[in-house]
C-alpha cells in the first residue's frame, strides 16, 4: 500500500521512448513540475503528450518541446508558446487540437472506462473529419473516443502514502481524470502526509488511480499570463 517513492527520477522509471503521457495542470496552475524536469534530465523522446497546455517557451512543457523529446500534441489551448507555434507550423510537431471540454471528457472516459461517447462540439469544423456522426434532440453530434496514457503526471496539494490525492482550486482543473486515465499514474505533492490525515470527504483521487507519489519541492508556480490594470 505504501506508494511512495523518492523522488521524480524513481517515479519515472519505466519511461520510454515513443509512450504516450497525459499531463497535468490548466496553463501553468497545478503542472508536475518535477517530473517535468525529470523527463528532461532523462531525455526519453518521441513522446505522444496530452495535455489541456503546451506550457510556455522556457517552463513547463515548453521545456520537452525545446529539446525536441516531444513527437505529437494533443491539446486545447496552445498560444502562449512560441517554439509550439514554429515548430507546428513547419512540420515538425503534430499536432492534434480537440475543443477543451471534449479533451476533458476524452480523458475522464479513459479513466471510467467508457471506450466513446457522442457531444455537439466541433460538429461541421475539421474536428469531426473522419468520425461519425449522428443526430440526438434534433442535434448533430460526434463520435469521440477515450483518451488512455502509458504514463500520467499529476500535482496535487496534498497526498498521503497510500495515493490519496487533494488538489486546490484551479488545479483540479484535469488533473484528476488524468488521474484515472494513466496506466501508471505518478502524483507529486506539495505535501505528503500520513494516512488518516486527509478528511475523506476532501479526497479528488482515490489511492487506487495511483501507482506512484513523491513529495515535490522548489516549486515556481509561475503566472501563465501576467495582465494588470493600467495606473492612470
Amino acid at each position: 500500500m505504501n506508494k511512495v517513492v523518492a523522488n521524480a527520477d524513481v517515479a519515472l522509471e519505466g519511461l520510454e521512448d515513443n509512450m504516450t503521457l497525459m499531463v497535468g495542470g490548466f496553463g501553468l496552475c497545478g503542472i508536475p513540475e518535477n517530473s517535468i524536469a525529470a523527463m528532461v534530465r532523462k531525455g526519453t523522446k518521441g513522446l505522444t503528450c496530452i495535455s489541456n497546455n503546451a506550457g510556455v517557451d522556457d517552463f513547463g512543457l515548453g521545456l520537452l518541446l525545446q529539446t525536441k523529446q516531444i513527437k505529437k500534441m494533443i491539446s486545447s489551448y496552445v498560444g502562449e508558446n512560441a517554439e509550439f507555434e514554429r515548430q507546428m507550423l513547419s512540420g515538425e510537431l503534430e499536432v492534434e487540437l480537440i475543443p477543451q471540454g471534449t479533451l476533458a471528457e476524452r480523458c475522464r472516459a479513459g479513466g471510467a472506462g467508457i471506450p466513446a461517447f457522442f457531444t455537439p462540439a466541433g460538429y461541421g469544423t475539421e474536428v469531426a473529419e473522419g468520425k461519425e456522426v449522428r443526430e440526438y434532440n434534433g442535434k448533430m453530434h460526434v463520435l469521440e473516443n477515450w483518451l488512455r496514457a502509458d504514463f500520467a503526471l499529476v500535482k496535487a496539494w496534498k497526498g498521503d502514502r497510500f495515493g490519496n490525492l487533494v488538489f486546490k482550486r484551479t488545479a483540479r482543473n484535469f488533473n484528476p481524470m488524468m488521474a484515472m486515465a494513466g496506466r501508471i499514474t505518478v502524483a507529486e505533492v506539495e505535501q505528503l502526509v500520513e494516512p488518516g490525515t486527509l478528511d475523506p470527504d476532501e479526497i479528488h483521487t482515490p489511492g487506487i488511480f495511483v501507482q506512484r507519489i513523491f513529495q515535490g519541492s522548489n516549486y515556481e508556480k509561475r503566472i501563465e499570463q501576467r495582465t494588470v490594470r493600467k495606473r492612470s
